[in-house]
């Protein structure tokens, strides 16, 4: 297996010399990211008979 820092040294010249330049900026218009989240609770108590019951008697119970 060859050494092959010699021709990874040489790519990187090339790109350095004749590779130009990069531009970091910030958009002009602002950035919007729309989240349409629809959350829905539904919360469902049943209750048998006998408990149904118990409540109807004894409405001060809660």
């Amino acid at each position: 297996m060859r050494n092959r820092w010699p021709v990874v040294a040489m790519v990187v010249t090339v790109a350095m010399l004749g590779g130009g330049c990069v531009n970091v900026a910030a958009p002009d218009k602002p950035i919007v990211i729309n989240l349409n989240i629809n959350i829905t609770q539904q919360v469902v108590y049943r209750l048998d008979g006998q408990a149904k019951e118990l409540i109807q008697q004894n409405p001060g119970i809660f």
